[in-house]
């Protein structure tokens, strides 16, 4: 913060909360708000309701609990002090944020991720623990639907049992489970609905949740019946284009060079334009975070630095695919995290 100018951290609703306090703010009409001074004095703001819900920490915070006829926003202005320039949480309520501007007429507001995002980007030991352990247990999950029917079954039905077997093995709660058949596979976040899954479908799970405070992700496909060479051959197109890429993601290469090497992959084969997303996105406390692998992101990776790399190949009206691990970089080279089959699971 002293670096950056920057007097006062405001953190609401998000990941940079949970981060810093171990504390995870409920998203209610009710202000929560961290406030950390530059002179390094930190106070919790919550509600008098939720405040049995924080697991105090009295050498790192201070608890204020506001009753329902106070202030809450005037409150925080006052133990900010009147911060020449405040950094507020990216996933702060508009309406707190607009209270707060009225309330601190001559502070300037920056983002939050100015502070919090070069501290979350990266992993230490015990987080890339967490983020492992949670990639074992979609891993399992994975294995283990190579061996369950897909045909006669509704998409709904499937995304449900994802979510069920994320619970069942520690996740405390599911984050996604995208289930796309057939054509719904060509849209890449497809939302599961009531297609019926049958004989010849290109199937695509996408599943991910959150494990003791950190996240999982993964991606894997399925073919219901005996796959045709077009989808066979797309599909070896995407593994090549996933290997090399997890292979480029070396500490101090560009992000955006690792996006490319994908990329050049699928454009060799004649399918460039299918290819219609970043390569990745960072993983920790948030499903989607720093670093991101795309075109334009010249930072260069470092020791810590965990990622998804997922490309995909999408043809409208007929089917995706898309191949998905967690790998970390390391001073010895890429680490998946992932260790699922990446082989075309043929299903009945």
């Amino acid at each position: 913060m002293d670096e950056l100018g920057i007097d006062a951290l405001l953190l609401s609703l998000g990941a940079d909360l949970p981060y810093l306090t171990g504390y995870e703010a409920v998203p209610l009409e009710r202000l929560t708000m961290l406030i950390v001074t530059v002179g390094g004095e930190a106070t919790l703001v919550v509600p008098r309701l939720e405040a049995p819900r924080v697991t105090e920490q009295p050498d790192a915070f201070t608890v204020v609990a506001w009753d329902e006829t106070d202030d809450p926003v005037a409150l925080v202005a006052r133990l900010a002090g009147a911060p020449a320039t405040a950094a507020v949480g990216d996933q702060t309520w508009a309406r707190f944020v607009l209270d707060l501007q009225a309330a601190l007429p001559g502070t300037r507001f920056r983002k939050a991720s100015e502070v919090t995002g070069p501290l979350r980007i990266v992993k230490d030991a015990a987080e890339i623990a967490a983020l492992r352990a949670a990639a074992h247990a979609v891993d399992e999950i994975a294995g283990v639907m190579r061996e369950r029917p897909f045909a006669g079954r509704r998409e709904a039905e499937v995304h449900r049992e994802l979510v069920e077997r994320m619970l069942e093995l520690g996740h405390e709660r599911a984050n996604f489970a995208i289930v796309a058949s057939g054509p719904n596979g060509a849209s890449p976040h497809h939302e599961p609905a009531g297609r019926v899954i049958g004989a010849g479908d290109v199937v695509l799970c996408d599943f991910g949740g959150t494990m003791h405070g950190y996240c999982s992700d993964i991606t894997r496909m399925f073919f219901v019946g005996e796959p045709s060479p077009e989808v066979r051959d797309a599909y070896a197109v995407l593994v090549d284009a996933q290997e090399q890429a997890v292979r480029a993601a070396t500490v101090g290469t560009p992000c955006e060079a690792v996006d490319a090497t994908a990329r050049s992959v699928i454009a060799e084969a004649g399918l460039g334009e299918t290819f219609i997303h970043r390569t990745g996105h960072g993983i920790g406390a948030e499903a989607h975070e720093e670093p991101y692998l795309v075109a334009g992101n010249d930072l260069p990776l470092a020791p810590g630095h965990a990622f998804s790399v997922e490309p995909g190949i999408y043809l409208p009206g007929r089917f995706g695919l898309r191949l998905e691990d967690i790998v970390v970089a390391t001073t010895g080279g890429p680490e998946r995290l992932n260790e699922a089959r990446r082989d075309l699971a043929v299903v009945g």
